[in-house]
């Protein structure tokens, strides 16, 4: 599909709630992985408007989403976490050390991150939620959860720290 066709698919501006302010209704953000198969907001029951949605290729818990998620917090009033990844997942298919060396290799230089591969879906989340929950930029009161979405079946399976 061209860029074109792409934009010719967006929403009408007439369309848009502009009554929605930047704070999330829930007061929850949901880290979840890039994918295009997750819709991250209907996974849960929610609408445009309840919930700050932060992506990321695997669902990571990097430097940067413990920043959005500071600003989150601190200036947007957010108090939960959802942690959520998911079967099948593109990053269980290749190490760390592999895709450094390939990019290294290409571009003659290392990067200056890791890409955050990992092998179980449940450890990673249980990975995660342990840096989140030991992150000195978050809110100690803030409710975690973790969950791995299964894309065979739709099946949310929550993840216990």
């Amino acid at each position: 599909m061209s860029l074109q066709e792409l934009l010719s698919h967006r929403p009408n501006p007439a369309e848009l709630d502009t009554s929605l302010s930047a704070p999330p209704a829930e007061k929850v953000a949901i880290v979840t992985c890039m994918d295009a198969r997750i819709e991250a907001l209907g996974a849960f029951g929610l609408r445009i408007g309840d919930a700050h949605i932060i992506r990321n290729a695997g669902a990571a818990v990097t430097t940067d989403v413990i920043r959005s998620l500071a600003i989150s917090q601190r200036k947007l009033g957010t108090r939960g976490v959802i942690l959520m990844a998911h079967t099948r997942c593109g990053m269980l298919s290749f190490t760390d050390d592999e895709f450094v060396n390939e990019l290294a290799e290409e571009t003659g230089q290392p990067p200056t991150w890791r890409p955050a591969t990992f092998g179980d879906p449940v450890s990673h989340v249980q990975r995660g939620m342990a840096q989140l929950r030991t992150s000195p930029f978050l809110l100690k009161d803030m409710t975690i959860h973790g969950f791995v979405f299964n894309l065979d079946t739709g099946e949310i399976d929550e993840v216990t720290e």
